[in-house]
């Protein structure tokens, strides 16, 4: 950090050395005859002189304060040092890159859902960007009051309202619940919005954020799974067959009541299935003739055992067959 040694200190810089700090405010007693500005890469230098900034500084280098940044000074070109007094001022050295951070959710988001009168609950995980965009709204609401401001207090700002951005903007997409990771690229936009808004106030910008995962509670999860692995997204029909099935195999994990009520379903599915399969069968089959009043012909006459072939008389013999 930037410091004088007693009152022969003539550098006033920031030898950054955390990559999490947006600014630090160097202060001292005073400001030296011969004292010297350095700026480096990534950095910018704000003056400011009873609270108020008098110059913003973003070239890098090493600068004469007296004889290169004094005369640039909005209220103070005309201040020369004295034998024994110095400039009683502040340097706010602000971190010009951009900060990725990474972001969770803290508790379970409720997405509402008919079927679930408490809601799905999902949680989220990503990243996001920022910088600092607005130098006096940052020393008016953060710099006057800090020394330096790290980049956790600006996490804890946004995970703050996290929870809540991201059930509005999925509720106000209208997208599948259960394909939120194909639509996190419009959801993010929406809480990019938002945020930027909130952070805007105490002169941050976000440039990113990002929707990295989604995830669902354990079954949620696994029946996505299984719907994708047997190529059934979309028919509920068929799932619910082979959910059914996995029950009576041993295959499901929800305990002996759900096995035995999915067995039970099963039995009954099964039963219905074969009645529906035998009066298929029963209507698919010829009519047969009736026994009702009409004799059938004999295969052979009873007379000379000659072949009949359905004729009403034996052509061999002539004997009358019905």
């Amino acid at each position: 950090m930037g410091f004088f040694s007693g009152q022969l200190a003539n550098v006033v810089e920031w030898q950054e050395t955390r990559e999490d700090i947006i600014f630090y405010k160097w202060n001292n007693d005073e400001i030296k005859k011969g004292s010297r500005l350095i700026i480096r890469p990534g950095q910018d230098a704000v003056f400011m002189y009873n609270g108020k900034t008098e110059g913003i500084f973003q070239e890098e280098g090493s600068y004469d304060i007296e004889s290169d940044i004094i005369p640039f000074l909005s209220s103070l070109q005309g201040f020369r040092f004295g034998f024994n007094s110095g400039l009683r001022a502040e340097v706010l050295f602000i971190n010009t890159k951009e900060f990725v951070m990474k972001w969770g959710t803290r508790q379970a988001v409720n997405l509402p859902h008919p079927s679930l009168p408490g809601g799905m609950p999902i949680r989220a995980n990503g990243t996001f960007q920022f910088k600092v965009g607005d130098y006096q709204k940052l020393i008016d609401k953060v710099a006057g009051v800090k020394k330096q401001f790290t980049t956790e207090e600006v996490r804890e700002r946004v995970a703050s309202m996290l929870d809540q951005l991201l059930l509005q903007w999925i509720v106000r997409e209208g997208k599948d619940m259960f394909n939120l990771s194909a639509n996190a690229s419009e959801i993010s936009r929406g809480i990019m919005k938002d945020l930027d808004e909130e952070i805007e106030k105490i002169g941050l910008s976000m440039t990113g954020f990002q929707i990295n995962s989604v995830t669902y509670p354990e079954e949620v999860q696994n029946m996505i799974n299984k719907v994708a692995g047997q190529n059934m997204v979309g028919d509920m029909d068929r799932y619910q067959q082979m959910a059914m099935i996995d029950a009576m195999t041993g295959g499901t994990q929800g305990g002996n009541v759900a096995a035995d009520m999915a067995s039970m379903q099963m039995g009954m599915m099964m039963g219905q299935q074969m009645v529906d399969r035998m009066s298929r069968q029963s209507n698919s089959m010829p009519p047969t003739q009736s026994s009702g009043g009409e004799q059938s012909v004999p295969n052979f006459c009873p007379n000379c055992g000659q072949k009949t072939n359905g004729a009403n008389f034996c052509a061999n013999c002539g004997q009358k067959l019905i």
